[in-house]
């Protein structure tokens, strides 16, 4: 799995309608609409994200098997 910013993780939730909640601090707080769940992102410059945090994300996002097709 490639590793990818906490920059572009944003912009690949928002454009699968994740809305941006809050910023607290360097994490942004992502909420959908018809979802219990939360998805909060570090971004850290353009640190990138580590594969483990980064399929956790995406599994709860539900865009697991649309990540791969990205890269």
């Amino acid at each position: 799995m490639k590793n990818i910013s906490g920059k572009k993780l944003c912009k690949i939730l928002e454009e699968n309608g994740w809305e941006l909640v809050r910023i607290a601090g360097s994490h942004h707080v992502f909420s959908k609409e018809g979802e219990d769940a939360r998805i909060v992102v570090p971004v850290h410059a353009n640190k990138e994200i580590k594969t483990g945090l980064l399929k956790v994300i995406l599994k709860t996002a539900g865009l697991l098997s649309i990540y791969f097709t990205l890269i």
